[in-house]
């Protein structure tokens, strides 16, 4: 355990919720296969039509006089009516004029059998081979650039430029070939996977918010200005460069929340310099000239190149009862606003949904760093009763979804390759409360599969979360401290259930010192969670961790999980008062004196008594017959029912019990 200095508070976009009475939830069963539940009533109002070939002054009322854009379609429709989407590439930001009614939604559905695809990105032209001269005339305002990577590559004649004017911020900038991610021209170069780049770390010598590295070999002055990427323990963050030399640089401000760099664990990269552009896929960007540069091998004239021109797909803020279905999302997203309601977004195929590179913005403090792109990135539903169902989202730099507001819903999701830039966005984040997210499969995220979080909504009456039947894998590869399903900081969560879900294979950073890589993870004083029936594997800190630092970690329930646990700072006198750790299977590290604290341990399987798995090697972990955790466990109602012992099983999975499973469900 690393001790400390500190107690992380509340992060500052959610308003903590007063201590409610502390009940225990029981966990309701398995629910049947939804996905019938998320198809729509049959509108009964007018259909209209939409094609790239069509044209908006069409009528639009048949599949042959069409709409040119979906647009139009939102224009005109009213509660009931149907936009029918025919196959091609949209280039807009839908913005609806009307909502739908109760048994009356508005709906834009891709037709039958159709590829629709709303793209925020537009093609980038007119592209020319830089040469020898173009060189020596950038080396005039950068004398780095001469005798650089960059102008071997032009040697070689592997860089070109063109006019475009994509902003002032390049760290806002995302450029596209063959519809995949390029990458701004960086030290060390990443790869092109970003869940799986090429990590540089910082020297010994390294303090404060000097890095010092025998590998950074370019000349005094070269990386000043440049953009800088930091990365150690639970925090991610960006600053400038204000100096450098051969072997060192040293940042405009020291990394937040931990307010140093620390030789071997904290990660870096540079940006921001156009002597790095050396490498496939790589792009710089002068907002200053508005000019482009890409590395090809050759010309970009013979591939789709394209730049980020929209955030949106479509934006749902003063759109309810509205219904999309059935569409692909390239380098936009959708979102929806705080007085939204009943909206359903089905079948989507997202990729590139949210992009950033800054993550600090300027700023200094510890919170703005680590909360960005948790309530703004990747799918986003605020308000009230909105769902996404059956869709796959993939590679965001935040969230693959984020549920605001109350009541809202994510289910039968698959998700992967988000949180590129490893802040707490997650592939879920959960805030406000009263939300459900259930048969999802997560897995490649720089942090948390989800991360949950609590807020309350003025004149809503607030309620538990239920957190269920999720596949969780792979996280953790960006960041540490955290967990498939992570929770933080001192909220009373009013009988938030977490479980039933499978959480495995967490993959810190190759190269750091691994810490708190769990499956579910309360940390920093969460108070009143089920935590029950889960299965972990492959993770530091097994199946559960309790945190009770700060506030202390109260009238959580702890049940019949299967992977082992940790517990720490709940031994101190009412650190850990009304907690109950039951029937659970695996080592319980933290355990000795942790009754000391008020919580109550019992019917935990010895972990020097062997369980007896059908199959641990293959990650089965039903009971056998001759199982020593049959008939032990404590009987709670809702709980472990199922069993056909007398005496209900320790573990996630009951003797004779149909085995449950998680996951989306197709």
């Amino acid at each position: 355990m690393l001790n400390r200095s500190h107690t992380r508070t509340r992060r500052g976009l959610l308003t903590a919720v007063t201590a409610a009475a502390a009940v225990l939830s029981m966990v309701a069963a398995a629910p049947a296969d939804a996905r019938g539940a998320h198809r729509h009533a049959a509108e009964t109002g007018q259909t209209y039509y939409v094609s790239p070939s069509g044209s908006d002054t069409s009528g639009g009322l048949s599949s042959g006089t069409p709409f040119q854009h979906i647009q139009k379609c939102a224009d005109v429709m009213v509660a009931g009516d149907t936009c029918m989407i025919e196959s091609g590439t949209y280039q807009e930001t839908v913005v609806p004029a009307h909502s739908g009614s109760s048994g009356l939604p508005i709906t834009y559905r891709a037709a039958a059998g159709a590829k629709v695809t709303i793209s925020g990105a537009s093609s980038v032209a007119g592209w020319t081979q830089v040469t020898g001269a173009d060189v020596t005339t950038i080396g005039q305002s950068d004398p780095y650039a001469l005798n650089s990577a960059f102008s071997d590559a032009v040697a070689a004649g592997h860089v070109w430029s063109t006019g475009v004017d994509l902003g002032s911020d390049p760290s806002t900038v995302q450029v596209f070939t063959d519809k995949q991610m390029d990458i701004e021209a960086q030290w060390p170069y990443p790869g092109l996977d970003l869940l799986n780049p090429t990590i540089e770390h910082a020297g010994a010598g390294s303090a404060d918010a000097t890095i010092d590295d025998a590998s950074l070999t370019r000349p005094a002055g070269y990386w000043n200005g440049a953009r800088a990427l930091t990365g150690y323990w639970y925090v991610s963050a960006t600053t400038t460069v204000a100096a450098s030399d051969a072997g060192s640089v040293t940042l405009a401000a020291a990394p937040p929340c931990v307010h140093k760099v620390v030789p071997t664990d904290t990660r870096y990269s540079l940006s921001g310099k156009i002597g790095e552009l050396a490498n496939p896929g790589e792009w710089f960007y002068d907002p200053t000239a508005h000019r482009l540069y890409l590395y090809s091998t050759d010309s970009p004239a013979q591939h789709t190149v394209e730049a980020k021109a929209r955030q949106l797909a479509f934006d749902l803020t003063n759109a309810s009862y509205t219904s999309v279905v059935g569409v692909d999302l390239f380098a936009s997203t959708i979102r929806t606003g705080s007085t939204t309601s009943h909206d359903t977004l089905d079948t989507i195929t997202g990729s590139y949904l949210s992009h950033y590179t800054d993550i600090t913005q300027g700023t200094t403090d510890c919170g703005s760093s680590v909360d960005r792109g948790i309530s703004d990135t990747g799918i986003v539903l605020n308000g009230t009763n909105n769902t996404i169902v059956n869709s796959d989202l993939s590679l965001s730099a935040g969230n693959g979804i984020a549920l605001g507001g109350q009541n809202n819903t994510a289910t039968d999701n698959i998700i992967h390759d988000v949180d590129y830039m490893g802040t707490y966005a997650a592939g879920i984040a959960v805030m406000g409360n009263s939300q459900t997210v259930m048969n999802n499969t997560i897995y490649r995220v720089g942090r948390s599969g989800i991360n949950l979080q609590w807020g309350t909504n003025a004149g809503l009456t607030a309620d538990k979360d239920r957190i269920a039947y999720n596949d969780i894998s792979q996280y953790a590869r960006l960041s540490l401290d955290t967990a498939g399903i992570y929770t933080c900081c001192g909220a009373d969560m009013m009988g938030t259930s977490v479980d039933h879900n499978l959480l495995h294979d967490g993959t810190p950073t190759p190269g750091v010192t691994p810490f708190a890589v769990a499956g579910v993870y309360a940390d920093n004083g969460q108070s009143d969670l089920v935590i029950a029936n889960n299965v972990g594997w492959n993770n530091l800190q097994g199946t559960v961790m309790l945190n009770g630092l700060g506030s202390g970690s109260y009238n959580n329930g702890v049940y019949n999980n299967t992977g082992g646990m940790t517990m720490m700072y709940v031994k101190g006198t009412n650190q850990s008062t009304g907690t109950k750790i039951y029937n659970n299977i695996g080592t319980i590290t933290g355990s000795d004196g942790a009754t000391d604290g008020g919580l109550l341990m019992s019917n935990n399987l010895d972990p020097t008594v062997d369980p007896l798995f059908v199959d641990a090697a293959g990650h089965d972990y039903e009971l056998t017959a001759a199982s020593p955790a049959r008939n032990q466990a404590i009987p709670l109602a809702g709980i472990n029912d199922g069993s056909t012992d007398a005496v209900p099983s320790l573990g996630a999975y009951q003797y004779g019990a149909p085995k449950w499973t998680a996951g989306a469900r197709r």
